[in-house]
């Protein structure tokens, strides 16, 4: 969703589409507000980096009321991750005592492993700090108004913004027969939730959300949705200027302690055939690409297989970096077709 925004003092970042207010930017500290350290701890995990692998995968066990969607909601994680993780359990009737897989472990984006980077293919924010890592779900821009592919930083930070749809947004709504004010304040019923990250790409916001179910899918009309929950604590620990990169990569290949992770992700939760078609092709350049940066590793095609078949955003070993034993090998750099090769792909 494209944003004006604008603070008591301070006009930023104008944009034709629509604009927010704000009471005020932040403060940076919680005195005085009655707010105890714990409200604002973050409720993900932060993963130490093992390599180019973090978190680690948790179950859950369900109550019989439970869906996904509000699994997600208490758990920090997204509808499409939840249903991606689970193929085999209805995601609105799991029922009591199911055990499901709550996705938390991650090939890192091929990035700069700083500040804030939204990976779009999967619907995640990631959050480096000194200490790791956290993971966020977030929703995105749909096919029409897509999110920005884009190298940005925070400008402000916001709370209790007000609304001002812009006049395509109030246009949709009168074709539905709806009605959309001028103005939305904060509150219940306003589509900016309670807290939001002001970025120096212009219209654009990190931002909570009053429908939860958008947030881990294609929604907006191209800001990043994050649960209430999790923004009102977020705010708090990204400073001005923090570098906020967001990128495109379904496909996410690393190593950790010499071996070889693959992470693939479809985009829906359908898999027509069109899209594994596409899906295997990505797959197969950026493994030979890996392997040619990384002489001495072995991969199989069969992990591979599987990976790309189920598309599930869980990570998969596909192989491992072992020590060359040929001392012909050290002489000359490995090239596609290397009748030297021993690898399995």
């Amino acid at each position: 969703m494209l944003f004006r925004v604008l603070t008591l003092t301070v006009l930023a970042l104008a944009a034709p589409a629509a604009y927010a207010t704000a009471s005020a930017p932040l403060a940076d500290k919680a005195e005085g507000t009655g707010e105890s350290a714990d409200d604002r701890a973050p409720r993900v995990p932060t993963f130490e980096l093992n390599g180019d692998l973090a978190g680690r995968l948790d179950v859950f066990t369900t109550r019989y009321e439970d869906t996904f969607a509000n699994i997600g909601i208490r758990n920090a994680l997204g509808y499409l991750e939840l249903v991606k993780a689970n193929p085999d359990v209805d995601p609105w009737l799991p029922g009591e005592g199911t055990t499901i897989t709550l996705p938390r472990q991650y090939v890192l984006p091929e990035t700069r492993r700083e500040g804030i980077v939204i990976n779009l293919a999967e619907y995640r924010l990631y959050y480096f700090t000194d200490n790791g890592v956290q993971v966020y779900p977030v929703g995105v821009g749909t096919a029409e108004n897509p999110s920005p592919l884009t190298s940005a930083e925070v400008t402000m930070r916001l709370e209790s913004p007000a609304w001002y749809p812009p006049a395509s947004i109030r246009a949709e709504y009168e074709r539905s027969g709806e009605y959309l004010p001028k103005m939305i304040p904060p509150g219940p019923d306003n589509p900016l939730g309670t807290h939001a990250l002001l970025l120096s790409e212009k219209g654009y916001l990190i931002h909570g959300t009053n429908k939860k179910f958008g947030v881990g899918t294609a929604v907006s009309h191209g800001c990043f949705r994050m649960y209430n929950e999790d923004i009102s604590r977020f705010v708090y620990q990204v400073d001005k200027g923090t570098p906020v990169q967001v990128i495109h990569d379904p496909v996410k290949i690393g190593l950790s302690g010499g071996e070889v992770w693959l992470e693939v992700h479809r985009p829906e939760e359908g898999y027509p055939q069109q899209e594994r078609d596409r899906l295997w092709r990505q797959v197969s350049e950026e493994v030979e690409a890996f392997r040619l940066r990384h002489p001495g590793v072995e991969v199989k095609r069969r992990a591979i297989e599987l990976a790309v078949e189920q598309a599930d955003g869980i990570p998969t070993m596909i192989g491992e970096q072992v020590a060359t034993v040929a001392d012909e090998r050290k002489k000359k750099p490995r090239t596609p077709g290397d009748p030297r090769e021993t690898l399995y792909f």
